[in-house]
């Protein structure tokens, strides 16, 4: 039996997200405030069995299937949040799991770099799919442990904060999110993205 490693539902896809997930997706497109829902298992292949049980159980659409040697993640969203809830049950039943057997998630790393210099702000700005980072812009990076986790940090910290999303990556070993902005909205945006994670209930 496949192994649930995330379960994240967003009930509002926050637009700076969405539209990141529009730059990197290979699916069907989200618009902002829709609900979301990425699943993330192991081993990766089965996600294809996940993704079969939710289409065929409701009318949600994928934006991104990734199928890695270890783990598999997708994500679907729909303009109902109903639907979107109907088929994370779908997905449950196929696994024969609850929300609460979804891994906790672990913060690998988190920094704030203050006033970034613009020669590192140049060199982000060459490997990242959201916003550009300004010389002298705060920078808040998170690692999260199962990956897809860190949308759940993202859209929280983009709801908190008058923050840009520049990266967020999740899949593979370890999730990764930048955001920049000022000092203070930094702050805020990093509290928000870990108190989020820090109270998502599941097995150790």
């Amino acid at each position: 039996m496949p192994d649930l490693r995330a379960y994240v539902f967003l009930d509002s896809l926050q637009p700076q997200l969405a539209a990141h997930i529009c730059t990197t997706c290979r699916g069907y497109f989200p618009v902002p405030h829709v609900a979301s829902l990425f699943i993330e298992i192991a081993p990766g292949m089965a996600i294809h069995g996940i993704l079969d049980a939710a289409l065929k159980a409701t009318s949600v659409q994928p934006a991104t299937l990734v199928v890695e040697r270890a783990f598999g993640m997708v994500e679907l969203h729909h303009q109902d949040q109903g639907e979107v809830l109907s088929a994370g049950e779908a997905v449950l039943r196929i696994l024969e799991a609850r929300q609460e057997d979804r891994l906790k998630p672990k913060v690998v790393s988190n920094t704030i770099i203050r006033g970034i210099e613009p020669m590192h702000a140049m060199i982000i700005d060459k490997l990242r799919f959201g916003s550009m980072i300004e010389p002298g812009r705060s920078l808040f990076i998170l690692e999260t442990e199962p990956a897809a986790y860190a949308v759940l940090a993202a859209n929280e910290a983009e709801k908190a904060a008058d923050v840009r999303l520049v990266d967020v990556t999740p899949f593979g070993a370890y999730g990764r999110l930048y955001l920049s902005g000022d000092e203070a909205e930094i702050d805020s945006a990093a509290k928000a993205a870990t108190d989020a994670l820090a109270a998502i209930a599941g097995r150790n």
